[in-house]
């Protein structure tokens, strides 16, 4: 077998651990905690190292323990009973093994799941716990002459330098041009783009001797007999000590403070669980939840959960309890979110990344959804709002909570998200429309 093969069937084994990992999303057996993650695998035989048959390797002899004549080299001597048809050994598969369950932890379930279902959540972090000094690119106007930054006050002084600069000498015979005055010598320059001022011109006109004046017929006649030395060719001649720094021109690097954040995340599940949430309905509310809670605690820092159960009224409760408690009462979904809201403020939305997940079958009190559930959902600050419906038999009559949050909020919303969970095959789909509304620009 070639590498090509070989990494051919590795490919197909992670293929093939994710399409276990689906199905036990769907099927599997999903009690636990929030620790490691057991997933039961189909057997697929990884690619090994197999010595050619062919080389039975040297030949030795001796008495013993050593090998005689004609025996291969490292192959002990076969013992009484060894290697008949019919001796009374297991056969071979018979016993189990650990290589049944793949074991992870939620950040491997996380990028697992990532992979089968092709999300791409990047948890943002809310709660500052460490600032650190990074590279020096912050500047201020003070500082000690250890952090000056020369480079930009000399790249100021020379562009000062080549705006400000010009050829004084060239202008002063421009001064002794036949028929020119101070004016017509100030209007050549401004056409010349010469950075000169008028009463630079006069002053030097002033200082001409009366003998000089006239001794050009003409500008052409000048820079015919007269080379004009550049800006740049001054500098080079004269050095940089000619290159004007001013003060204004200091600046003094700092390093920049980073500031290390945690992921913290609260995730608050909500489950009706009225008289009409039967088995079947709850256990596709603990299907959907419970890989919801495993990727989150494997995509952020620290994880917390808040469980409240509600009826006509809403309560706190444990995750044991979580996906089996019922009731007999009616449905009031507003009550858990009012709830929710109260909980949320130990978890504040400066620090903490906020999942609200709420699952029924979308019966409700008449008028909640519209007049009490959507403004509390509009006033929790979230990365995400989700509502589950399960209904496995169809939806009820009055089963109109889903669609009306629909109706509100549109299907694309970026921070609410509703999905339909009818049977086990709609999990992952449910899973995925969950965690790709997520809004990136939330904070």
């Amino acid at each position: 077998m070639g590498l090509r093969d070989d990494l051919e069937r590795f490919r197909e084994v992670g293929e093939q651990r994710r399409e276990d990992l689906a199905d036990f999303i769907k099927y599997g057996d999903l009690a636990g905690g929030r620790g490691r993650i057991q997933i039961p695998v189909k057997i697929v035989s990884l690619p090994e190292f197999e010595y050619d048959q062919r080389d039975q390797g040297g030949v030795g002899q001796g008495d013993g323990d050593t090998p005689d004549v004609g025996q291969p080299v490292g192959q002990p001597q076969p013992q009484p009973g060894e290697g008949d048809d019919d001796g009374d050994g297991d056969e071979p598969g018979e016993d189990g093994g650990d290589h049944e369950y793949y074991e992870m932890d939620p950040e491997e379930f996380a990028q697992e799941l990532d992979e089968e279902l092709g999300l791409d959540l990047e948890p943002k972090g809310k709660k500052v716990v460490e600032e650190k000094e990074g590279p020096f690119t912050d500047l201020t106007r003070t500082g000690p002459d250890s952090t000056l930054d020369f480079e930009r006050m000399f790249k100021e002084g020379l562009k000062r330098k080549l705006a400000m600069d010009f050829d004084e000498d060239f202008l002063r015979e421009v001064c002794k041009v036949d028929g020119f005055g101070p004016r017509d010598v100030f209007e050549w320059a401004r056409g010349e783009r010469i950075p000169v001022s008028m009463a630079w011109i006069e002053d030097a006109y002033d200082d001409i001797p009366p003998a000089e004046r006239g001794v050009w017929a003409s500008i052409e006649e000048l820079e015919d007999e007269v080379e004009r030395e550049s800006v740049q060719a001054k500098i080079r001649r004269e050095g940089i000590k000619h290159v004007p720094f001013r003060r204004e021109d200091e600046r003094y690097r700092h390093p920049e403070i980073i500031e290390e954040k945690e992921k913290n995340v609260v995730v608050v599940n909500i489950r009706d669980v009225s008289g009409s949430m039967r088995e079947k309905k709850r256990e596709l509310v603990e299907r959907t939840f419970t890989p919801l809670d495993w990727y989150l605690t494997g995509k952020y820092d620290n994880a917390e959960f808040v469980y409240i159960a509600h009826d006509a009224e809403a309560w706190a409760v444990e995750r044991e309890e979580f996906f089996g408690i019922r009731s007999g009462g009616g449905t009031k979904i507003s009550s858990a979110y009012e709830l929710a809201q109260e909980l949320l403020e130990e978890y504040p939305w400066s620090d903490w990344n906020r999942y609200v997940f709420a699952a029924g079958d979308s019966e409700n009190s008449s008028n909640d959804t519209e007049e009490r559930v959507i403004p509390l959902m509009e006033s929790i600050p979230a990365n995400l709002h989700a509502y589950v419906e399960t209904q496995p038999s169809g939806n009820a009559i009055n089963a109109t909570h889903a669609e009306e949050l629909e109706r509100h909020f549109g299907t694309d919303a970026e921070d609410v998200a509703v999905a339909y969970v009818n049977g086990a095959d709609d999990v992952t789909d449910a899973i995925y429309e969950i965690l790709s509304t997520e809004d990136d620009t939330n904070e």
